[in-house]
């Protein structure tokens, strides 16, 4: 037997994943913040480097932003391997230039058994994976608005 996780509803996984990313762009333009998709800018470690395009960035006001739509199981349980993406994300914001301002946009999705997001989950067991100056920032689909979920 197949597994099928196709997002219900969905054409596909990537037409979600666009369609997002289309949401974030009118909500950074709404908060004075133009950004292009697939921005690239060089990253590295240990003096090697290469290119990596950004979901959404801007040379001008300097900004990289990654955004992410996923959402708890079914069964409400951790969906482990969006979760190891996420963090994927945050090793390319700490491989980042310092200079970019850094914003993880997120989908704000609750875990039916006790209204947890999937931020707040993920703040509280990856924190310590979060690079210094990104700032997440959650989007409620149901208000159309979002909140900055976390910055340090």
């Amino acid at each position: 037997m197949t597994e099928n996780f196709q997002r219900i509803g969905s054409v596909s996984n990537a037409h979600v994943g666009r369609d997002f990313e289309d949401i974030a762009l009118n909500v950074l333009a709404d908060n004075g913040i133009s950004v292009k998709k697939d921005f690239p800018v060089k990253v590295g470690v240990g003096g090697k480097s290469k290119i990596h395009k950004f979901d959404l960035g801007s040379e001008t006001p300097a900004i990289l932003v990654e955004c992410k739509s996923h959402r708890w199981t079914k069964g409400s349980n951790v969906p482990s391997a969006k979760v190891t993406v996420w963090n994927e994300a945050m090793y390319y914001f700490h491989c980042a230039p310092g200079h970019y301002r850094k914003i993880f946009f997120v989908l704000k999705d609750k875990r039916a058994s006790n209204s947890e997001t999937l931020v707040s989950y993920y703040i509280r067991t990856y924190g310590h994976l979060i690079p210094l100056g990104v700032e997440i920032w959650e989007f409620d689909e149901d208000t159309g608005k979002h909140i900055v979920s976390y910055s340090h």
